[in-house]
């Protein structure tokens, strides 16, 4: 089986800027530069094929191979670049030694391609609404790794596909992703939505159910909140009674 970890080797880049501007001296527009390194692992480390890709301007230009030992031009452009390189010993050498460099990040590629991190999932409204009020559901998932995750969205047991909006993948920055799977609807007394996720760190799919509030629910809670506020201002107006006494 083929595990493949990209990475970024040193000093490489610097050479390839060094060498377009050799060739292009009087280049003055903007461009874009892009390096792609990679390491392909077949039985373990027993056979480790390494190649550097080169990018100008969305093109690739040339690679380094391993297999191979020297440059090669994928195109016109990169012809004069893969000359100069291949007859560079130095350069030669730093990219040859790439495969033992991929040997030893073999335990990296191991330890990523195990790792596990549950999801936490939650569901809420983005407003709170009565019934019968045009509303959006949320699904978040946050925390897990790695990101290959399925979200989906069921009313009264059947799925919803229509109405159905997500952020896709979002790095957290810590090795974790999260996402928003949003569900637009018109929630109705005594229907029962549902957030179902998937997720290789799960040994079944997880899910979380989300009820709309009944008419007296919603009036209580109105009842709560206006007992609340006037509790509050009962309160503020006996602190300034205090006070300026």
């Amino acid at each position: 089986k083929s595990q493949q970890l990209t990475l970024l080797l040193p000093l490489m880049s610097v050479s390839f800027q060094q060498v377009l501007r050799l060739i292009f001296p009087i280049l003055t527009a903007r461009f874009l530069q892009q390096m792609k390194a990679e390491c392909h692992f077949f039985n373990g480390t027993e056979q480790v094929w390494h190649v550097t890709r080169y990018i100008f301007n969305q093109e690739e230009i040339l690679l380094f191979d391993s297999d191979v030992g020297e440059f090669r031009a994928v195109s016109e452009l990169g012809r004069p670049i893969a000359e100069y390189l291949n007859s560079q010993k130095d350069i030669l050498d730093n990219y040859r030694a790439a495969v033992d460099r991929c040997r030893n990040n073999y335990a990296l590629v191991i330890l990523m391609s195990q790792r596990r991190v549950k999801p936490k999932v939650t569901v809420y409204p983005t407003k709170t609404l009565p019934l019968q009020h045009h509303n959006l559901l949320v699904c978040a998932v946050s925390g897990f790794y790695p990101g290959h995750i399925e979200v989906r969205w069921f009313r009264n047991g059947q799925e919803e596909q229509s109405g159905v909006v997500s952020t896709g993948l979002i790095q957290n920055g810590d090795w974790t992703f999260q996402t928003l799977v949003m569900l637009e609807a018109v929630p109705q007394s005594g229907e029962v939505y549902t957030c179902q996720v998937e997720h290789p760190s799960l040994p079944g799919p997880v899910t979380v159910e989300w009820r709309p509030q009944s008419e007296s629910a919603w009036n209580k809670m109105l009842s709560g909140v206006g007992i609340f506020a006037l509790g509050l201002l009962f309160l503020g107006v006996g602190m300034f009674i205090y006070y300026r006494n």
